[in-house]
Order: C-alpha cells, then sequence, then structure tokens
C-alpha cells in the first residue's frame, strides 16, 4: 500500500442526473459512458496525488441524488474534509436545489469543511443551456465557495476542479499541523470565492448522472 502523507475525503452531492458518478468516474479512470446507471445509496474511487510536494491520498464518495437516499448520506457529511456540490446547468431545478444542499451540509457537515460548486455539462449546445455562468458564479459567492463548470463527457476542468478542492483541504490540514506558519495558506490553483476556473475547448453533449 502506498504511503501517503494525508487522506483527503471529499464528496460529490446534487440531485439524480446531474452528472455527479460521470465526473467521477471521468476523474479517476479517464472514461465517460452515456450509459451511466444512477448510483444507489454510496459509491467511492481513490487516487493519490501528489501537491505541494506531499503525498496525498483522495477518496472520493459519490452519493445518490434521489430522496428516499437522504438519510443514508446525510451520515457521510460529518466526515467529509470536502463537498462538491454538483448540479446541471440545462436543468433549472437542480440549480434552485443547490440552496438544500447547501443546508444538508450546514446541518449535517463539520463546521470547517471546504466546499466547492460544480455547473455540470457546460459543453451544451447554448439553446440547452437554461443557467448561465453569472448565475453560478454568483450562487458561489453567496456561499463563500469557488465555482468552475465543467463537462464530464469532454474532460473540461474535472481533474482541476477535484484537485483544486483537493489541494485545499490538504492546506487547511498542513496549515493545522503546522506550528511555524507564518502565512495564511492559499489554494495553488488561486481560486478566489465565486470566481470560475478559464474554460478550456468545448464540444457537444453533457455528462451522464
Amino acid at each position: 500500500m502506498m504511503q501517503y502523507d494525508y487522506l483527503v475525503k471529499l464528496l460529490l452531492i446534487g440531485d439524480g442526473g446531474v452528472g455527479k458518478s460521470s465526473l467521477l468516474t471521468k476523474f479517476a479512470h479517464n472514461t465517460f459512458s452515456t450509459s451511466m446507471q444512477p448510483t444507489v445509496g454510496m459509491d467511492f474511487k481513490v487516487k493519490m496525488l501528489e501537491l505541494g510536494g506531499r503525498r496525498v491520498k483522495l477518496q472520493v464518495w459519490d452519493t445518490a441524488g434521489q430522496e428516499r437516499f437522504h438519510t443514508i448520506t446525510q451520515q457521510y457529511y460529518r466526515n467529509a474534509m470536502g463537498v462538491i456540490l454538483v448540479y446541471d446547468v440545462e436543468n433549472e431545478d437542480s440549480f434552485n436545489n443547490i440552496r438544500r444542499w447547501a443546508a444538508q451540509v450546514a446541518a449535517h457537515g463539520a463546521e470547517d469543511t471546504n466546499l466547492m460548486l460544480l455547473g455540470n455539462k457546460a459543453d451544451t449546445d447554448s439553446s440547452k443551456r437554461i443557467v448561465d455562468t453569472a448565475r453560478g458564479a454568483a450562487l458561489a459567492a453567496e456561499y463563500n465557495m469557488p465555482f468552475m463548470e465543467t463537462s464530464a463527457k469532454s474532460g473540461v476542468n474535472v481533474e482541476e476542479a477535484f484537485v483544486a478542492l483537493a489541494d485545499s483541504v490538504r492546506l487547511r490540514l498542513q496549515s493545522r499541523d503546522s506550528t511555524s506558519s507564518s502565512a495564511p495558506a492559499t489554494n495553488s490553483f488561486g481560486l478566489t470565492p465565486g470566481q470560475q476556473a478559464p474554460r478550456k475547448g468545448c464540444c457537444g453533449g453533457g455528462g451522464g448522472n
């Protein structure tokens, strides 16, 4: 078993069908399927990263978005060091429900949990897009969390999002463990609350569940 300096646990939450499983599969295995089955309960993947010269074992839990699984997933909030809230840019309800998901994190999660907002399926045709980038950025700023638009199909910002949040958690843990830190830790991606990362490329389609 490879040694590591930090274990970072992230949680993916959001409505069913927004592309949580597709995002995680793209990040972990660099694959995409249009026939992704809905997550039942919980699933997780592990990936080793090197961040800031430290070995990080990243454990990402994927939750089911369906209402009947909510009591199951709530128990995982407390142990999550970082939470990724995902909505579908083609689905207004999934965007509006981010507030409900954020309230779940506030009620059941740890006080210092790092958060990130992702607007997925950002490679969709403009005629299908319902939630524009500015609205996503404004919502993220309201909750004081960074924001990116992603596409599980094209891979736009997928790795960047997971690595950026993992790095934020790593810096928080490292700062907590350090007794000689004199400067506040900043994310190596330079993301400020409500700021979206540059999008790289675009193609048709969107992510699965």
